[in-house]
C-alpha cells in the first residue's frame, strides 16, 4: 500500500509541476494537433456516428457514448504520438529533476 501511496504522491507532484509551468497545457495542445493530423479525430467521429446509428439516437446518452468509444479511442492513438508525448514528459522531468 505504501508503494502505491508513494506512486500516487509522485504523480500528483509531477502533475502539479506540469500545471504550474504551463507544460501540461502545451502537451495537451500538442496531443490535440497530433491526433487531428493523424486522422484520429475523424476516425473517432465516424465511430461515434456508427454507434449512434446502431443504437438509435433516442437510445444513446452521452455517458453511453463515452463508455463505448473510450477503449477504441485509446487503442487508435498511434504509438508514435504516445512515444513523442512520453519523450516530452521525460525531458520535462529531466529539466526539473528536483521533484
Amino acid at each position: 500500500v505504501s508503494r502505491m501511496n508513494k506512486d500516487a504522491q509522485m504523480r500528483a507532484t509531477i502533475n502539479q509541476k506540469l500545471i504550474e509551468t504551463g507544460e501540461r497545457e502545451r502537451l495537451k495542445e500538442l496531443l490535440r494537433a497530433k491526433l487531428i493530423e493523424c486522422g484520429w479525430k475523424d476516425q473517432l467521429k465516424a465511430h461515434c456516428k456508427d454507434v449512434i446509428k446502431e443504437k438509435g439516437l433516442e437510445h444513446v446518452t452521452v455517458d453511453d457514448l463515452v463508455a463505448e468509444i473510450t477503449p477504441k479511442g485509446r487503442a487508435l492513438v498511434p504509438d508514435s504520438v504516445k512515444k513523442e508525448l512520453l519523450q516530452r514528459i521525460r525531458t520535462f522531468l529531466a529539466q526539473h529533476a528536483s521533484l
